[in-house]
């Protein structure tokens, strides 16, 4: 067993950026139980799988590392700052979302809320087209039945942590749609993404701008412009990625006139570059904290 420490530059919003993950846990895959402080998910290294816990204390990530070889380390710590987003600019975020005095208040509530990145990109382009169109748990259903008919059992199941999540290898030519029970042209998408991903191994590499971003992933049959934005802002880590037309994000802006169009969302959202995706991220967790409420 092996442990790494991550320092975080404070403010450090780890209960909503846990709350965040804990929402859309895959089943099999990840584990960030209620009333548990912890995050934990299985990965693999190197073809040797194992299971990633963390925890926050500190101003600093202390992650453990079981079935891992300590070699690893170095690229798991790596990870884990882009997933957890430990290298973010909390005082330069806050300075410029707070202009908006509709985000001002977002921003004081939630200081240090950082934007969830991705452990793997490809399972994070999953993700993305499961949840195209549908809620955030359905999607997350989606994603649990695909963990269990193409995901990787680990010979040492960890509680509900069975799994490491499926390789484009394994689901270029799965028929995901009829396992399931999907459209089909959502389980086409998903082998077109693992087909890409086998086609170039830079998919995922950073892009020069966030419109590259989009362009590359758009050229893909089944991602539209939503899921290219939502891959940008978590698996390329590109901080004004925004996802227009999120409904979330209409819903968490809406006044007594009504919600904004997705036009007027874009034009409001110029004042927020260089952080778009920062804002995505507090109008989300207002939206959800407002339906919670409900």
């Amino acid at each position: 067993m092996v442990t790494l420490r991550l320092p975080c530059p404070p403010p450090y919003d780890w209960a909503s950026l846990r709350a965040f993950l804990a929402k859309r846990a895959i089943f099999g895959v990840e584990s960030a139980e209620s009333g548990d402080r912890t995050y934990a998910r299985t990965v693999c290294i190197g073809g040797r799988p194992g299971i990633v816990a963390v925890a926050f204390a500190d101003d600093a990530l202390h992650a453990t590392l079981h079935g891992l070889d300590s070699s690893a380390g170095p690229e798991i710590a790596a990870r884990l700052r882009r997933l957890f987003d430990c290298d973010a600019n909390p005082a330069a975020i806050a300075a410029c979302l707070s202009r908006d005095p509709a985000l001002a208040g977002l921003v004081a509530a939630r200081p240090g809320l950082r934007l969830p990145g991705a452990w793997d990109p490809f399972e994070t382009g999953c993700r993305a087209i499961l949840g195209q169109q549908i809620s955030v748990s359905a999607a997350i259903q989606l994603a649990a039945k695909l963990v269990a008919a193409f995901g990787i059992p680990l010979a040492e199941p960890a509680g509900t942590l069975t799994h490491v999540f499926p390789t484009p290898t394994q689901l270029v030519e799965a028929d995901v749609a009829l396992a399931l029970n999907m459209p089909r042209a959502r389980g086409a998408a998903i082998r077109a993404l693992a087909a890409a991903a086998l086609a170039d191994p830079d998919l995922f590499a950073p892009a020069g701008t966030l419109e590259d971003a989009v362009l590359r992933f758009t050229a893909i049959r089944g991602i539209g412009p939503w899921t290219a934005q939502y891959i940008a802002m978590r698996a390329l880590k590109l901080p004004d990625a925004l996802p227009v037309g999120d409904v979330g994000l209409l819903r968490a802006l809406e006044t007594g006139t009504g919600r904004p169009s997705p036009a007027a969302l874009l034009a409001r959202a110029e004042a927020w570059r260089p952080f778009r995706a920062y804002a995505a991220q507090h109008l989300w967790a207002a939206d959800e904290a407002a339906v919670k409420g409900r």
